[in-house]
């Protein structure tokens, strides 16, 4: 038979371990979503300081071309595949983006680009966000002001 007291340190123990779980849990899916994804401050900071990164539009070319990221590529999402990425480099981390959290351009465009074999990250927010950000555009219709990419070679 067991006493009071040991029954009350089983529970706090269990509970304890539950806690230990559910936290171990929340820490290995912030850390995935880290993983994949990057928000408009870190994309600008990365390309400013030159990490292998480059920004992606998978949005088609009209889009693009109206506005875009500076020093972006663009491929659309659906017309990724082996021979329009071949020229691309694998050592670099590829961060898809499109308008914005109303478009899932980006979301395509990176899981595209991970099935060809390139590390992908998304952008959080999209172009939207990069702007809201108030970071610099490109583009006919690119508006006059924001922060501008500067190369750090």
């Amino acid at each position: 038979m067991t006493t009071v007291c040991q029954q009350v340190f089983k529970y706090f123990s269990s509970t304890n371990q539950l806690n230990r779980l559910m936290m171990d849990a929340q820490i290995k899916f912030y850390e995935n979503k880290l993983a994949f994804e990057m928000d408009p401050s870190d994309l600008f900071k990365a390309l400013n300081n030159g990490e292998k990164v480059i920004a992606l539009d998978a949005r088609k070319f009209f889009g693009f071309e109206a506005e875009h990221i500076p020093t972006a590529i663009n491929i659309p999402h659906s017309e990724m595949n082996q021979e329009s990425t071949r020229h691309l480099d694998k050592d670099f981390t590829y961060v898809t983006y499109c308008d914005g959290i109303g478009c899932n351009a980006s979301t395509k465009g990176a899981l595209n680009m991970s099935k060809l074999g390139f590390k992908v990250k998304e952008l959080i927010g999209g172009l939207e966000w990069w702007k809201f950000d108030g970071y610099a555009t490109e583009g006919t219709k690119a508006g006059p002001t924001g922060e501008k990419i500067q190369c750090a070679c």
